[in-house]
C-alpha cells in the first residue's frame, strides 16, 4: 500500500524504538523500571501496577499489538533482541502510564479535551508524534495538515486495519505526551527562584574561610574497651531502615566449561584454506565462491588505508603494502586469511546528490525539486561513489544526481578468505565429559560442590545479589535461563549443566536467598557495628583530648598538648566540600563559627580536630548563572524523579524477567 510504503521509505531502518520510549526517556531512565521491580505477584503475572495485576496473557498482547506497530514503521517485522527488549518496554510503559500516572494526573485536574487533541492532530499544539512524524511532513520537511488527510482516507480504506492500529497509536501517544507536559509545567512553573533569593544563594557560595586546626586521627587499631551491643545494632537498625531496602537476588558460585578449539581444529581450518587457495587466487566469479568457502561473505564495498583493520590488521598491512595482489595464507590467532586486491580507484569519501524513484515518468522534475544531501559509502551503492561529478547514475530502482564529491583518495576493493577455527564435535564433546564429570560430583549439593572444586583443580566464580532480570554471567552473555534456575532453587542446591549458546557448559551452585522487603539485621550487623563503633571511637577520642587541652587558649599550645602540628588552610568554601580534601564534618563546622574562637575537640569522619576560623573573605566566583544552573538542574532532576516516585509509592511490581 502506498501510505504504508511513505511511512516506511521516510522513517528509514535506522528506527528501531518506538516514538512514546524516546518521547518519554527524558521522563523516565531505562534502569527505573529494574529498581522498582519486586517479588512475583502472582504465578501468571509479569507485574502489578497500582494494585492492577497485568496477566501475561494481557501484557503479550500489548507487545503483540507494539510489535505490530514497529512493523508498519519500519516495514520489517525482523526484529533482534534489543528491538523486541524495546518494544516490551514500551508496552510496559505504556500500561504505567494508563494504571498509574494517568489516574494520578486526573487527580490533579489534568486532562486533554476533544478539542484540544483536534488542535494536536492540526498542528496548532505543537506535539512531536505528529508534527515531527515523516509521515505528515511535505517535500520540504514541514508538517502539513494535507498529508494528515491523505493519511486519513487511506486508513479509512485500508481494510486490513493496520493503518487504524497506527493512527490509534499516535493518538494515544500525543495525548500522553500532552498529559506529562502539563503535569511537569505544574513543576517547573512552579520553581521560581526570585532575585533576593538569587542573591542569598550568590552570597552563600561566595563565601570562603581560613582556619587554623590540629587533628588526632583515629588510627587503625581497635579499642578493646569500645562495645557495640546487639539492642544498639537493633535499635539503628530500626532508626535507618528505609536505608536497608532490598530486591530480590540470589548469591550463587558457578563453575565454567568454555568450549575452545583444539590443536587439530585449528589445523583443519587452515587446511581447509590452503585446500580452495588456488580457486580463489583465479576465479572470476569471486561471490559465489565465497559464499561456498569462506566464512567472510564479498563486499563490494571501497576500503582506504586503515579501514580494513576492523577485518585483521594483517589484512589491512598486506592490502596497502607494496605487495602482490593475491597474498599467502594469513594468521590471526585462531583464524586464517587469503587476501586478493581485486580494484583499485581513487573514490571519494563522500558525494553531494539528489536522489528519486527512477520508475516515476516525471524524474528530472523530481530531482529539481528533491533535497541534496552528503551521503557516504552505503552497501548495495557503491557505485554512487565513483560516478563522475555532474553525472547521473541508477542503482537498486533510484536516480542518483551526483552533483559534488570530497576529493577522491586512492581506495581498493578487497576479498577476503577466511576461515576459522571452530570446536569440533569430539572437541565439544570433551568439554561437556568435563562438565558432566563436575556436575556428577557435586551431586546437587552445594558441600558437594565444593570438594568437585578442590577435587578437579577448576574455579568458582562467585555471583551476590544477583537480580532477576540478569542476563549475564561475567563475559558470558545469554545465561536467562542459569537466572530462572537460581530464582526457583532451594538454597543449597547445585544445577544441571546449563549449555549456552553451544560455546560454554555451567555449573551453578545457589549459596544465598535474599527475598524481597528489607535486609535481614544478620547480614547488616556488621556493617553497623563499624558504624557505632567509628562513633563511640571518636566521642572517646574527642573526650581524651578535650581534658588533655583543658584551659588552653592558644593552637600552638593545644598543638604540643596533644602531640601533632598546627595546620591551616585558606580559601575554604562549604559550597564545595569534597574537592577541598577536608573532612566534610570539619568543613561544616567552621563555616558557621565564630572568627577568632577556638571550638572543638570535634568529631569528624577520621579524626578529632581543634579548630579556629581566622579570617573569611565574599568573591565573586559563584555568578548569578552558577545559582540558575544549580536551580535548574534541581528541577530536572524532580521532574526525572516523578514517574519513580509514583511507582515507589504504588509499590508496582515489575516481574516481566521471569517470563522474558
Amino acid at each position: 500500500m502506498a501510505v504504508l510504503e511513505t511511512i516506511r521509505v521516510k522513517f528509514g531502518v535506522v528506527i528501531t524504538v518506538l516514538i512514546a520510549v524516546a518521547l518519554l526517556s527524558f521522563i523516565i531512565d531505562p534502569t527505573t523500571l529494574q529498581s522498582v521491580s519486586s517479588s512475583m505477584s502472582s504465578k501468571y503475572d509479569v507485574g502489578e501496577i497500582d494494585g492492577k495485576a497485568i496477566s501475561y496473557t494481557d501484557y503479550q498482547a500489548d507487545v503483540e499489538k507494539f510489535s505490530a506497530i514497529n512493523e508498519i514503521m519500519t516495514g520489517s517485522s525482523a526484529q533482534n533482541e534489543q528491538q523486541q527488549s524495546s518494544i516490551r518496554d514500551a508496552a510496559w510503559q505504556a500500561l504505567v502510564d494508563k494504571y498509574l500516572f494517568e489516574k494520578n494526573a486526573k487527580k490533579a485536574g489534568i486532562h486533554v479535551g476533544v478539542e484540544e487533541m483536534n488542535d494536536i492532530i492540526a498542528g496548532n499544539i505543537d506535539s512531536p508524534v505528529f508534527t515531527q512524524n515523516p509521515a505528515f511532513l511535505d517535500e520540504n520537511g514541514v508538517f502539513s495538515t494535507d498529508m494528515v488527510r491523505e493519511f486519513l482516507s487511506y486508513k479509512d480504506s485500508d481494510q486490513s486495519g493496520r493503518l487504524q492500529l497506527y493512527w490509534d497509536y499516535l493518538v494515544e501517544s500525543a495525548k500522553t505526551q500532552e498529559v506529562y507536559a502539563k503535569y511537569l509545567s505544574l513543576f517547573t512553573q512552579s520553581n521560581v527562584t526570585n532575585a533576593l533569593m538569587l542573591s542569598d544563594k550568590m552570597a552563600e557560595n561566595n563565601n570562603t574561610f581560613d582556619v587554623e586546626f590540629v587533628m588526632v586521627p583515629f588510627g587503625y587499631a581497635m579499642d578493646s574497651t569500645i562495645v557495640v551491643s546487639a539492642d544498639e545494632i537493633k535499635a539503628y537498625y530500626n532508626a535507618h531502615k528505609k536505608f536497608y531496602k532490598q530486591q530480590a537476588s540470589r548469591d550463587i558460585e558457578y563453575v565454567v566449561f568454555e568450549v575452545k578449539a583444539s590443536d587439530s581444529d585449528i589445523a583443519a581450518a587452515n587446511q581447509a584454506l590452503v585446500d580452495v587457495y588456488d580457486e580463489f587466487a583465479t576465479t572470476e566469479n569471486m561471490k559465489s565462491f565465497l559464499l561456498a568457502n569462506s566464512d567472510r561473505a564479498y563486499d563490494e564495498g571501497w576500503y582506504k588505508a586503515g579501514e580494513l583493520n576492523t577485518v585483521a590488521a594483517v589484512v589491512n598491512d598486506y592490502v596497502f603494502g607494496d605487495n602482490a595482489s593475491v597474498s599467502e595464507v594469513l594468521s590471526n590467532g585462531n583464524t586464517f586469511y587469503a587476501v586478493r586486491v581485486m580494484e583499485s580507484a581513487m573514490v571519494p569519501d563522500s558525494v553531494y546528490v539528489k536522489y528519486a524513484p527512477a520508475t516515476v515518468e516525471n524524474v528530472d522534475s523530481l530531482l529539481n525539486v528533491a533535497e541534496p544531501m552528503w551521503i557516504t559509502q552505503v552497501p548495495g551503492y557503491e557505485a554512487v561513489m565513483t560516478a563522475a561529478k555532474n553525472s547521473k547514475v541508477t542503482v537498486n530502482g533510484l536516480v542518483f544526481n551526483v552533483l559534488d564529491r570530497t576529493a577522491p583518495v586512492a581506495k581498493k576493493k578487497v576479498a577476503v578468505l577466511e576461515k576459522t577455527a571452530v570446536a569440533s564435535k569430539e572437541t565439544v564433546n570433551g568439554y561437556y565429559a568435563q562438565a558432566n564429570t563436575f556436575a556428577t560430583k557435586a551431586a546437587g549439593k552445594y558441600e558437594n560442590f565444593q570438594k568437585a572444586l578442590e577435587e578437579e583443580g577448576v574455579y568458582a566464580h562467585p555471583v551476590n545479589k544477583m537480580l532477576e532480570s540478569a542476563d549475564r554471567l561475567g563475559a558470558v552473555e545469554h545465561t536467562k535461563e542459569v537466572t530462572r534456575w537460581a530464582f526457583e532453587a532451594k538454597n543449597g542446591e547445585v544445577s544441571n549443566i546449563f549449555t549456552i549458546d553451544n560455546n560454554y557448559f555451567i555449573v551453578a551452585a545457589l549459596k544465598n536467598i535474599h527475598e524481597e522487603g528489607y535486609v535481614p539485621v544478620s547480614e547488616v550487623s556488621s556493617q553497623i557495628s563499624n558504624i557505632l563503633y567509628s562513633e563511640k571511637a571518636g566521642e572517646k577520642k574527642a573526650a581524651e583530648i578535650s581534658e588533655k587541652i583543658a584551659g588552653l587558649s592558644d593552637m600552638q599550645a593545644i598543638a604540643d598538648a596533644i602531640g601533632t602540628t598546627v595546620s591551616t588552610k585558606s580559601g575554604v568554601t562549604f559550597s564545595n566540600m569534597s574537592a577541598q580534601g577536608l573532612d566534610p564534618k570539619f568543613i561544616g563546622a567552621a563555616s558557621v563559627a565564630e572568627d577568632g574562637k577556638i571550638y572543638g575537640p570535634l568529631a569528624g569522619s577520621i579524626g578529632v580536630y581543634v579548630y579556629k576560623v581566622t579570617g573569611r573573605d565574599t568573591g565573586a566566583f559563584y555568578t548569578e548563572d552558577d545559582a540558575k544552573m544549580a536551580d535548574a538542574q534541581m528541577t530536572q532532576y524532580s521532574t526525572q524523579m516523578l514517574l519513580p516516585v509514583m511507582m515507589d509509592d504504588a509499590e508496582v511490581k515489575d516481574n516481566r524477567a521471569r517470563f522474558y
